[in-house]
C-alpha cells in the first residue's frame, strides 16, 4: 500500500540523523530511508548550481527506493534546492527553513533571533527572509559557522577544539543579546549542549529538525499517506562514502549501535539523474 512506503529524509553528512532520531519519536510506526552524501559533504562551501544538481540526484535516488515523500534534511539544499525539487517530483518535498523560521518566532520574547548555519545558508539570507515574513519587526543576527560540520562529522562533540571554535562564533551573537538562536545546520543539534554552555543558558536552541518533523506528520496525515501498521518502523541507512565512520558516530549519537550502513557510489547517484 502508498501508505506504508517508507519517508525518505537525505543530507550532506551524519547531520540529518538528528531529523531521523525525531521523526521516528513523532513517527513510531513508519519506516525510514536514510541517505548521507559524506563523500560529497560538505554542501555548504558548494555553488548553488552544485547544491541543486546533488540534492536532484538524492532525490532521484530516495524515489528509487519507493518513497512517499521526501525530507530534505540539509538547511543549505532546503535555502537553496527545494523549489527545483518540487517543480520535479511529485511527492511532498519538506524542508528546514519555514519550519525553523516558525518555532523562533514563537519562541522569542525579545524580538532578537540569531541564526547559525553554513556559509550557504547564511549568504542566502535563508532564515532572514523566512523570519521576516512572519514578522518583520524582528531582528535576525546570521553567523556562518562552517567548521562546526567537520567537527560533527568526526564525533568531536565535547572535545576541547569544538569549545574554542564555538567560542569564537558565537561572542557577536552573546553581545547582540540574542534570546533565542536557530541551528540552522541539521549538524549543529550535534553540538548543541557545548552551543548552549557557549551562548548561555538562556538563549532558547532551535532545532529546525524538530520542527520539520512535525510538518512532516501533518502532511501525510493530510493526504492520507500515514501508515496503518501497528508494528514499529525499519531505518535503513546509505551513505556514498565508506560507512565506518558514519555508523560510530551515528550510533554514539542515535544512543544505538547503527549495524549496517549501504554504500553508494557516486556514479550510481548520477546515472539515476541522468536517466531521468
Amino acid at each position: 500500500m502508498e501508505r506504508n512506503k517508507p519517508i525518505g529524509v537525505f543530507d550532506s553528512g551524519i547531520g540529518g540523523l538528528t531529523v531521523v532520531k525525531r521523526l521516528a519519536s513523532v513517527l513510531p510506526n513508519e519506516s525510514i530511508i536514510y541517505f548521507g552524501d559524506t563523500a560529497r559533504v560538505p554542501y555548504g562551501s558548494k555553488s548553488n548550481a552544485t547544491v541543486v544538481e546533488y540534492s536532484i540526484e538524492n532525490t532521484n535516488f530516495l524515489l528509487h527506493k519507493n518513497v512517499k515523500a521526501v525530507v530534505v534534511a540539509c538547511n543549505t539544499a532546503s535555502s537553496i534546492a527545494i523549489p527545483e525539487l518540487r517543480k520535479r517530483f511529485d511527492v511532498p518535498i519538506i524542508g528546514m527553513i519555514e519550519p525553523g523560521s516558525q518555532m523562533a518566532v514563537n519562541q522569542t520574547r525579545n524580538g532578537k533571533i540569531g541564526v547559525i548555519g553554513t556559509r550557504a545558508t547564511i549568504t542566502n539570507q535563508a532564515y532572514s527572509k523566512s523570519i521576516k515574513i512572519l514578522n518583520e519587526k524582528i531582528r535576525v543576527y546570521e553567523k556562518a559557522c562552517p567548521l562546526f560540520v567537520p567537527l560533527a562529522e568526526e564525533g568531536w562533540i565535547n572535545h576541547k577544539a569544538t569549545y574554542e571554535v564555538a567560542e569564537e562564533y558565537l561572542k557577536e551573537l552573546r553581545e547582540e543579546e540574542i534570546d533565542t538562536l536557530v541551528l540552522g545546520c541539521t549538524h549543529y543539534p550535534i553540538l548543541a549542549a557545548v552551543i548552549q554552555e557557549v551562548i548561555g543558558c538562556k538563549v532558547q536552541l532551535i532545532d529546525s529538525g524538530v520542527a520539520s518533523s512535525e510538518i512532516v506528520k501533518k502532511e501525510i496525515s493530510r493526504i492520507g499517506l500515514e501508515s496503518d501498521s501497528n508494528v514499529q518502523g525499519n531505518i535503513s541507512y546509505y551513505v556514498s562514502d565508506i560507512p565506518t565512520k558514519f555508523k560510530e558516530v551515528a550510533g554514539l549519537f542515535l544512543g544505538n549501535p547503527v549495524e549496517e550502513v549501504h554504500k553508494v557510489e557516486i556514479e550510481e547517484l548520477v546515472s539515476l539523474h541522468s536517466a531521468k
